[in-house]
Parts: C-alpha cells; structure tokens; sequence
C-alpha cells in the first residue's frame, strides 16, 4: 500500500507521529507536505495528496491541517476521492466499512496523537463491506460523473418511486 501524506503548518508535528508509525507497520508513506511551522496555505498540499489517490499514483491519503476541514473541504473536490474528517476511532472504522473512504483527514491541533494513532491504524485496517454499501457509492459516482460532464439526473433518476 502507498499512502501520501500532506500537511499545512497545523500538522506538521502529527504528520511526523504517524509517518513514524506507517514506517513501522511496513506502508510506503511518500511525504508531500511542509516540514515548518512556517504558514503555508493548505489547498496545494490537499490537492497534491487526493490528485495522487484520484490518479491512481496513491492507494491512499492522509491529509492533516489544524481542525482538518479544510482539507477535507478541498479533497473531496477530486473525482473518485472519498475524503473523512475522523475523530474517534468509530468514525475510521465506519468510513472505511460503508464509505471506503481513501483519504482520512485529521485535525493537528484538535486531535492528540495516541488518538490519532488510533485513528490511523483502524483506517488503515478496516475493509469496505460492499454489500448495500455499493448502492450509495454507485450513486457517488454517478453525481460525479454528472457534475463533470454538466450534466445533473433528474432528481427521479437518484430516488426512483421517491416524491419530493
């Protein structure tokens, strides 16, 4: 597995954390956020991570700023990305289960490192169920591919037999 990690000024100490432990589970980590606490903006390191999972470069991303929303904010802007802000260790396990999320985003200065790492190491583990879970994703899809080609369904398209 070839994860990316990216960070703004907010993360870099946690990205350091978990690179660490990457590096012991045996996972290529190909780091490309700031290694300073210089402010840096977070949109370049969030699009160089997803555009890396989108184009297939990376199996998977780790995007890491202060509150890790606006990283995720700009990640799930990328066609096939499937970004979470996670929290606990619940919200990792659940992502990657039912929405087989490829970037995880964490937040530097609202989440300790122990539950980070806790975070990380349940993302990394967890399988997608497919299942009634495709139904959803397939729908992503689909919106995704709508929104790229100009084109929207009509809403009885996405829920078919549903009134408004």
């Amino acid at each position: 597995m070839v994860v990316y990690i990216g960070n703004d000024h907010g993360g870099c100490a946690l990205k350091k954390v978990l690179m660490g432990r990457m590096e012991e589970l045996g996972i290529q980590c190909v780091n490309v956020g700031t290694d300073s606490e210089e402010i840096v903006r977070y949109p370049y390191y969030a699009a160089r991570v997803a555009g890396a999972v989108a184009s297939g470069e990376a199996d998977r991303g780790v995007l890491i700023c202060s509150t890790g929303i606006g990283m995720s904010i700009v990640a799930n802007r990328f066609r096939g990305v499937r970004a979470a802000l996670c929290t606990d260790t619940y919200m990792a396990k659940m992502t990657r289960r039912h929405n087989d999320s490829n970037v995880l985003c964490l937040g530097g200065k609202v989440t300790g490192d122990f539950v980070a790492l806790d975070i990380l190491e349940t993302w990394l583990r967890e399988e997608y169920e497919g299942g009634r879970h495709a139904i959803s994703l397939g729908l992503i899809k689909e919106t995704e591919k709508s929104l790229c080609c100009g084109t929207l369904p009509a809403y009885e398209e996405i829920f078919p037999g549903e009134k408004r």
